[in-house]
């Protein structure tokens, strides 16, 4: 799914990309690691060993996903993981560098991905930390929540003729 929004636009993840995803996850995860009251270092290489474990599970478990980098100007900004299956687009991971995020490029992007389920009659399905910021927005773009998984929702947004039925 090649997505473009405004000057951003998506391309397939690359083995050279591995030193962007780590600062991505470092930039998700960096701020609730201050409260264990470890040394810097010793958080960077909790981050880099998180990421490496994220990014195998997500590619073991979901062979079939598009892994996509969102670029602006040829410099990336974030990602996008979704995987199209028979009856849903599971979106896998959205993240943004700090700079980008609340700027409207994230909603931007799940609009998208929300248009493109809709042309193929596809449910959305994100699971989302209960304490995420984003859950405002993903209220916002018709999600509900599905299921409880503990520190997650399971969201969705079924499509438009599913709604009216």
């Amino acid at each position: 799914m090649q997505l473009r929004i405004a000057d951003t636009a998506t391309r397939p993840e690359r083995a050279e990309d591995m030193p962007f995803i780590e600062r991505l996850y470092h930039s998700t995860r960096a701020e609730e690691l201050q409260l264990t009251g470890w040394e810097s270092s010793e958080i960077t290489a909790f981050l880099r060993q998180q990421c490496h474990a994220q990014h195998r599970f997500y590619t073991e478990q979901f062979e079939s996903a598009e892994f996509a980098i969102i670029e602006r100007a040829g410099r990336p900004i974030g990602r996008l993981y979704t995987d199209v299956r028979v009856d849903e687009i599971r979106v896998i991971d959205i993240a943004l560098l700090p700079e980008w995020r609340g700027k409207g490029l994230g909603g931007a992007y799940m609009e998208a991905v929300l248009a493109a389920a809709q042309g193929m009659g596809k449910w959305v399905r994100i699971h989302v930390e209960k304490n995420n910021p984003a859950l405002r927005l993903y209220h916002r773009l018709g999600f509900s929540e599905k299921e409880d998984k503990g520190v997650y929702w399971l969201m969705e947004h079924r499509p438009l003729d599913e709604e009216q039925a």
